[in-house]
């Protein structure tokens, strides 16, 4: 669903597993926090995939600068905003418009007309809403 590779997701894991709390929140925290998806959740984007590569492309800044690695972890209080040179770009205002009607999670926090959107906190299992067994990611990476 992240759009991550094998080697990557067990090292999310092995952190979730470091943390304090539950396993499966702790990973679905770490993956609904990666830049490219809060692009996505923003609503600057219509898939992950495409947020991805806005993000590779340095289409965003976070909080002040430019970022083109679409992992890094948002934290409480970061503020992604669109570039200046991006904001007329028409994937973007395409892609704002199906998010007025999809809604932005309660953990971010949106301004439309300035472009720019940010993490209120940290997303919990509740604001996750597509269905996902974690458990059985637990168990299975356990081994």
């Amino acid at each position: 669903m992240y759009g991550i590779l094998e080697g990557q997701f067990r090292r999310y894991f092995e952190e979730a597993e470091r943390r304090k709390g539950i396993t499966g929140t702790n990973l679905l925290t770490l993956l609904e926090t990666r830049l490219d998806n809060v692009a996505y959740k923003l609503g600057f984007a219509n898939s992950r995939s495409q947020a991805r590569q806005m993000v590779r492309h340095g289409l965003f800044t976070l909080n002040g600068r430019r970022v083109s690695v679409p992992s890094i972890q948002v934290k409480t209080g970061d503020v992604l905003e669109v570039r200046d040179r991006t904001k007329k770009n028409l994937v973007i205002t395409e892609a704002l418009e199906v998010v007025a009607r999809r809604g932005v999670p309660a953990w971010l926090e949106i301004d439309a007309p300035a472009l720019k959107g940010s993490v209120k906190a940290l997303p919990t299992r509740e604001d996750i809403t597509f269905p996902m067994t974690e458990q059985l990611i637990v168990e299975l990476y356990s081994k």
